[in-house]
């Protein structure tokens, strides 16, 4: 299961049935889990934990120091679930002490040929990553969220659930959940829903219809947010899935892509 040319360091923990291929590097204070299988050719370093049957592929560069000025050599972490597959020459950091110390990706998530993923990141499950769809340092991905090819994601900004953002899109602010987005840095517009992916995740059309009028609500009124808030909390007690719409515009320090 482990290549004869592979190099691995002692202090490296493997889990049951793991598959390294030729010539990988995995470095000390790296932890695999039970299953998972890496190609030829791929770097594994610092402190990164693996999960269970992860399939990483070759020219991988996995748990790298972080690329921020003010990182010195600190004990940081890169935290990597379940089920993920990791497409060949992805590039992924460990976080920095100012940000909280842990890059983070969740479950099931397939990250496509050339996604880079900075510092202290944080994408949760279910997540589709194409090609050399990029983020920045801090940058939070929630679930089902799916970056087009070469879509760059700017420090800070949160990618919310069951959202879309097309190919060669600048993003440089938040993505409110469910959206639509396109277009280049400065000139990103929100379109709507994302009314295919919310269909294929078994939304029923009361739900889409919901989220719809919530959607006028906030992009079609000329309101304020805070003046807009109140009903969106009353449609939320007969609709739960405005309730992360609701989350974002109360903790979004960026603003909102519109």
């Amino acid at each position: 299961m482990i290549d004869t040319t592979a190099i691995i360091d002692p202090s490296a923990k493997l889990g049951a049935n793991v598959t390294i291929g030729p010539y990988t590097i995995i470095g000390a204070n790296v932890e695999i889990g039970d299953g998972t299988q890496i190609g030829p050719h791929a770097v594994i370093k610092g402190r990164t934990k693996i999960g269970c049957n992860n399939k990483i592929l070759q020219f991988t560069s996995i748990g790298e120091d972080p690329q921020d000025l003010s990182y010195s050599g600190e004990d940081t972490l890169l935290e990597i679930g379940d089920n993920n597959v990791i497409r060949e020459f992805c590039t992924f950091n460990r976080g920095t002490v100012k940000g909280g110390g842990v890059t983070r990706i969740g479950n099931n998530n397939l990250l496509m040929a050339y996604v880079h993923i900075a510092h202290d990141c944080i994408l949760a499950n279910n997540i589709i990553f194409a090609n050399n769809a990029s983020l920045a340092g801090h940058v939070v991905i929630e679930d089902y969220a799916i970056l087009s090819g070469f879509a760059e994601i700017a420090q800070f900004c949160v990618i919310g659930e069951h959202s879309f953002v097309a190919a060669m899109t600048g993003v440089p602010k938040d993505v409110l959940p469910y959206s639509y987005v396109s277009g280049y840095h400065g000139k990103t517009t929100n379109y709507g829903l994302n009314l295919v992916g919310l269909r294929r995740r078994g939304f029923s059309r009361a739900v889409i219809k919901q989220l719809r009028t919530a959607y006028q609500l906030i992009f079609q009124t000329n309101r304020t947010v805070k003046e807009i808030l109140p009903e969106l909390e009353v449609m939320a007690e007969t609709c739960d899935a405005i309730r992360p719409m609701i989350v974002m515009l109360e903790q979004s320090t960026r603003g909102i892509v519109r």
